[in-house]
């Protein structure tokens, strides 16, 4: 194995470095985020030192230096220095994705990262030796219900909901013109939560219409933060396993299969092929692994959060033709983004 390796790798292994220290550079964002530098420096009209920064965000000073030089050392931040003094400031890439003002921003994602699946991923060892997700031992909650232990409050539903919002806002373009779609001219996002996705999904095909299925609850919480004046989509409240699902020309599972076991997977599917129509379909949106088990490394890393924290995974394309063609489909075209999540659409 030696032979495949450069000098400068066999004198010094800095790429193995660089994964120790991942869970640091993580940290160091969720602390900018949740203190809300980002949000104190795109308000501000010009850089801050770091004895203003702690000052108006009731810090030390000796700490907050140092977060604002690691920030600017992972080139999140910029820095200049005037008579000896140093000034920051963000950069676009700090103002468009980590500040909450801004339209991209990935700071409720962020912040959920933080503080629901970064203390989940502390017992990983004991998930990967159990095969079970680690919420009883994380958060002292049953693990069988695992929307119970997401859903345990509402703070912690708008939490999630924020989070998802946030995934679509960033992916949701490519995944709605990953396939061409235009021929569905009813539409229904079953557990679509937020909306975030349906209002991209109208946006690509203004002719067509758009309805997110939900829990009562998610649907509640979704028309009281995150409603839109003249709103193309359309909320409807159920349980897309204990009940009915609506009739549609399309259903769109958007990081809903991956959360549950094959056997409960084949349970929604051919609850949805048998309501489709000839001609109807799914679009089942998740991030595929690839066949030979090489990556895409993203999505080895969200299955093991599927790990961690549900009962499901993420999969390959094989994965998924077995599943459809299982529930009765036949017709599948598959298509990968290159971003977070791929594109897999399923017809009858």
């Amino acid at each position: 194995m030696a032979e495949h390796l450069s000098q400068s790798e066999l004198d010094y292994p800095f790429k193995l470095l660089e994964y120790f220290n991942g869970f640091r550079v993580s940290k160091v964002i969720f602390s900018a985020c949740e203190l809300g530098v980002f949000d104190l420096l795109l308000k501000s009209q010009e850089p801050l030192s770091a004895q203003n920064v702690a000052r108006e965000l009731s810090t030390s000073v000796d700490g907050m230096e140092r977060l604002l030089d690691a920030l600017v050392g992972i080139e999140i931040l910029e820095v200049e220095t005037t008579d000896g003094a140093a000034l920051y400031s963000n950069s676009d890439v700090a103002n468009l994705y980590l500040a909450r003002g801004s339209t991209k921003s990935l700071h409720d994602m962020i912040i959920y990262q933080s503080q629901n699946i970064y203390p989940l991923w502390n017992n990983m060892v004991d998930a990967v030796r159990e095969g079970k997700n680690q919420n009883e031992k994380t958060f002292g909650l049953p693990s069988e219900d695992i929307f119970q232990v997401i859903y345990r409050s509402e703070p912690e539903m708008l939490k999630f909901m924020c989070l998802m919002n946030s995934s679509w806002v960033l992916d949701g373009p490519d995944i709605v013109t990953a396939i061409n779609l235009s021929s569905f001219q009813t539409i229904v996002d079953l557990g679509g939560c937020t909306g975030a996705l349906a209002r991209e999904m109208a946006k690509a095909y203004p002719s067509s219409s758009v309805t997110v299925f939900d829990l009562p609850q998610v649907v509640d919480m979704a028309q009281k933060h995150f409603s839109q004046e003249n709103d193309a989509v359309v909320f409807q409240a159920g349980d897309f396993f204990s009940g009915e699902v609506p009739p549609a020309d399309l259903y769109i599972l958007a990081r809903i299969i991956h959360d549950w076991p094959e056997e409960k997977c084949l349970i929604l599917l051919k609850k949805i092929y048998n309501t489709c129509k000839p001609g109807g379909g799914v679009l089942l949106v998740e991030a595929m692994l690839f066949e030979n088990r090489r990556g895409p490394v993203m999505a080895q890393l969200f299955s093991l959060n599927m790990l961690v924290q549900t009962e499901g995974r993420e999969r390959r394309p094989s994965e998924y033709t077995h599943m459809l063609n299982t529930a009765g489909f036949q017709n599948i075209q598959m298509c990968r983004t290159g971003k977070s999540y791929d594109a897999i659409l399923a017809t009858r």
